[in-house]
Order: structure tokens, then sequence, then C-alpha cells
């Protein structure tokens, strides 16, 4: 999974984002709530991990603003605060889970464990006009014939583009969302992929349209 840590505490943050990756996950951080806000609207994530006490914006105002602004990953909380009135504050705020420090770290990793397949129940397919994702088993059919081969790089960038149909995705939220960074290398890695699936695509391949100075968009028309 792709998991953001907004944690303003940096030995905590690294603990816990060392965790995260020696499960195998995808652990970006941010050290404040506003950092952590914009990153959580600008990319995708399993779950998000969000402390309470932050500077810049609390973790409680973060998390109303993303669930105001239609971000629906999962959200854990991380507080000192243990007090029954407290917790009610975060999961009305839009939190999906409560954890409070200190706390035993198998415990952190089963919890986000649980929200992943939360967030991926029933993930099942995306289906448009012949072309079939499957989020499963990430395989690709077209016109029902049998699965055709992509790689991880090229199943993220192609679910982003057909979950974003109809508009233009610019080249930062492809970095953003399929390679995991802001920062662009100043290389034509994305052409270069996009050039690959039009071709695994073959008949469907005209549907990833360029969008000159901006990026790319998949057409449904």
């Amino acid at each position: 999974m792709r998991i953001l840590v907004v944690e303003d505490d940096s030995k905590v943050a690294s603990f816990v984002s060392r965790a995260l990756q020696e499960e195998g996950h995808q652990a970006d951080v941010a050290h404040d709530g506003l950092a952590g806000e914009k990153q959580a609207r600008l990319a995708r994530y399993d779950v998000i991990v969000l402390d309470w006490m932050l500077p810049g914006m609390d973790g409680l105002s973060v998390c109303r603003s993303l669930r105001r602004a239609g971000v629906r990953s999962p959200i854990m909380m991380l507080t000192a605060r243990d007090e029954v009135g407290e917790r009610v504050l975060g999961l009305d705020a839009g939190a999906d889970d409560y954890l409070v420090k200190p706390f035993a770290l198998e415990e952190f990793l089963a919890r986000i464990r649980a929200l992943g397949r939360r967030a991926n129940e029933g993930a099942g397919s995306l289906t448009v006009q012949g072309l079939s994702l499957d989020l499963t088993r990430r395989t690709l059919s077209l016109d029902g014939g049998p699965a055709v081969e992509l790689t991880g790089r090229e199943f993220g960038l192609l679910e982003y583009l057909v979950r974003n149909a109809g508009r233009a995705v610019t080249r930062t939220e492809l970095l953003a969302n399929v390679w995991g960074t802001s920062f662009d290398p100043g290389t034509n890695v994305i052409d270069v992929y996009v050039r690959h699936l039009r071709e695994k695509l073959g008949a469907h391949g005209h549907r990833i349209g360029t969008v000159r100075g901006v990026g790319y968009s998949f057409d449904v028309a």
C-alpha cells in the first residue's frame, strides 16, 4: 500500500515509516499539517496516518479539510489524548481509526492492514468501452480477449488515467500518484511509459491523448 505519515516528531515519523517500509509498503512523510494536507490532496493514498498535534494546522483540522475536499482515504489518528471525548471528536471529524501513543508496533501494523483491507473491499474492476482493468489481479483485457501483460508501473499509469477519464491529467499528478514523487527529474519517463501503453493497447491506444503543455487524458468518447 501507499501510506502517508503526517507526524512532526522526526523520531516517531522515522520509526513508523521504517516499520511500514519493512512491511512492504511505500511510506511518504510530511512533518506539519499544511504540508500533509497538501500532499494528501495531490496524491492518492491507501491509508493516511495523521498525528493530532501538528504545527501549522492541527490533525483534526487536516482531517476535516480532507473530508470536505472529497479525499476518501482511510485516516488513522495518532495522539496522546486518551479521553473519550477526544476520540469522539476525531472520529466525527472523519477519522476511521484512533490509536493512542505510546502504542505497540504490532497493533499499529495490524490496524494499518485492516484499514487497507476495508478500503479495497469491492475494488473489483474498471471497465470502459471494451477496456477492463482487474484491480485485484492487476491485469488488463481488451474487448473480452486474453490478459495483456503490463508492468506494475504501466498498470498504475493506466489505472490513474482511466479513473480520471475525460479530463486532462497533469504531469505533476502522474508523478505524485504513479511514481510517488513530486519532483520532476527532467526526463521523458512519463512519455516513454505512455508510448509503451499505447503500443500494448493496440486499437485502443489512441484513447490516451496528449494535452499539449499539460499532460495526458484518457478519451471515453
